[in-house]
Parts: C-alpha cells; structure tokens; sequence
C-alpha cells in the first residue's frame, strides 16, 4: 500500500438493478407484493398452528420458528432492496450495513440450522415411530431451537466483525442487492485473506454441516422407507417428507451457488438473480409448500375458512 492514495469508504451505494431505469418501478412493485404476500403467508402460517390442535406437533413448532425467521430475514433485506428501485439506488453508512450484514448472517443461519432439525425430526418419526413421543419432548424441542439461535447469533457476530474491522476504499458502489461479505471484499484495501477463510468457515460449519445431518437422515429414512412392504405405505410415509426437501432443495441450492463457489468475478446480473431467489422469493414460497403439500396444513387452513363462515353467517 505504500507509495498509493486511498479514499476510505464510510458509506456504500446500492445500485442493484438501476443499470435498467425503465425496470425501476415494475420491479419496485414486484418485490413490494412478494414481501407482502410473505409476511401475510408466514404470519398466517404461525397462528394456524398456534390455534389448531392437531398441529400441535414438534415438526409444525419447528415450522413456526422457520416462519418467524423467515419474515425477519425478507424484512432484513426487502425493504433495502425497495429504497434502491424507488431512488434508483440507495446510500447506506457503514454502521447500517455492518447491521443489515450481521442480521442476514443472523437469520441465514438459523434457517440452515431450523431445516436441518427439522429433516432430523422426519427421521425420528419414521425411522423411530415408537420413540418419537420421548425423544421429541418439549425440553428437547426448545433446546434444539435455542441451540439454532445461539448458534446463530455467534456465526453472524464472528463474520460481521472480522468483516467490518477491515478497511474500504476506492469505489463504495456495490452493485448488489444487500450488504453481503462477496462484494464487500471488492472494496478492501489490501489483503483480505482472513476475511476469505471466514467465509469458507462459515461454509463449512453451517451449510455442509446442516446438509450433512440433512443427507444421513433422510439416507435413513429412504432405507426405513424401502422397508415397508406395501407401495401405498411407501407412498403415505414419504409424502410426510416431501414438503421439507422441497424447502431445503430451494434454499440450499441456490446458497450453494452463492458461497460454495469462487468469488473473484465480478458479480454478474445471474448472481443478483440468484440472490433475489434466496432472500425473497423461498421465504414466500415456504408456506405455499408446506400448505399445498401437506395434507394436515389443508385440512387446518379448511377447518379455519369454514369457522370463518359460520361466525359471519347472520
């Protein structure tokens, strides 16, 4: 660095998507109705177990935390992402960004972890239907979240501040949608080798990790499963399963794609796509799915509408 000027950066310039004015507000009121449709969806999901008995089950009080998680993590970067089509792009400080960034980490981690538990659960439930009353108690249930939290909280506050200790300069314009480590590292000055070992620990120890558990047990339940003798009871037991490897298929596929790959490009219009697909479009399709493919969701979400009419019925 000697012998060259800098000009520290204190704020950032969100410019996703702006190269294209003309898709300013389409796009505005786009993401405006997919973060909508999540908060009423998630939200909605949250009091349907709440108030049905029959969903009153570790999977669905797994579920409820995924929702709730999954409303913080859109509004964490929805409304951001809001600011930068309505302005045609957006400044942040440095100290909202460190904030946007360690609550994305937050949230991200959480939900690896919350889907994580949950395929363990399918896996007591099918693979140990006997058991599964004393295995899942409500001590374990609650311990296991708060696990998910904890864990959590101590990825996003490790990453988030070995990230902003660093120093920026040069161009502060980020052509992304959030504040995300990737592009932040563009932006360093010097080396940042410390900064690209923790994105790859934190690789490790959340996404491989949580898909590891994900992988062994359903290779358990596809074992159980191959065991029973008739094809309906095949079919009845793996469809218990379906809609949470639909959610896990769609989150990590495309984090996948995001982290577990090199960073050196610049980030192209696909990245920003895919990033889209990660932080708005699974948190409101995690409902739908957990509703359209499953049989106790439907039958709650009918029992609800036809309370709802008959307490309007004059």
């Amino acid at each position: 660095m000697a012998g060259r000027n800098y000009t520290f950066v204190t704020e950032f310039f969100l410019t996703a998507f702006t190269e294209h004015p003309e898709w300013g507000l389409p796009l505005f009121l786009l993401f405006l109705s997919f973060y909508l449709a999540t908060l009423l969806g998630n939200t909605g999901m949250i009091i349907l177990i709440q108030k049905n008995r029959r969903l009153q089950t570790p999977m669905y009080f797994f579920l409820s935390h995924l929702s709730f998680v999954d409303i913080c993590y859109s509004s964490v970067i929805i409304p951001q992402m809001l600011a930068v089509l309505w302005e045609h792009g957006s400044t942040i400080s440095q100290g909202r960004c460190a904030v946007q960034f360690f609550l994305f980490t937050f949230f991200a981690s959480i939900d690896c972890y919350l889907l994580a538990i949950m395929a363990y659960d399918r896996y007591v439930a099918v693979c140990q239907p006997l058991l599964y009353v004393t295995i899942m108690t409500e001590k374990a249930r609650v311990g296991l979240v708060t696990g998910a939290y904890v864990a959590g909280f101590s990825s996003g506050f490790i990453r988030t501040v070995t990230a902003f200790t660093l120093s920026f300069c040069g161009n502060n314009e980020i052509n992304f949608i959030f504040c995300d480590l990737p592009p932040l590292l563009k932006l360093v000055c010097g080396d940042s080798y410390i900064q690209e070992v923790v994105i790859i620990v934190f690789a490790i120890f959340v996404m491989p990790a949580c898909i590891v558990v994900i992988s062994v047990s359903y290779l358990f339940i596809i074992v159980a499963i191959m065991q029973i003798r008739s094809a309906g009871g095949r079919t009845k037991t793996f469809s218990t399963c379906t809609s949470h490897l639909t959610a896990v298929a769609l989150f990590f596929g495309t984090l996948i794609f995001m982290y577990l790959r090199d960073n050196t490009d610049q980030f192209s219009e696909r990245d920003r796509v895919v990033s889209v697909f990660y932080t708005v479009v699974t948190p409101l399709l995690n409902p739908l799915i957990y509703s359209l493919r499953n049989k106790e969701v439907k039958e709650a979400i009918m029992k609800s509408l036809r309370r709802s009419k008959i307490s309007r019925a004059p």
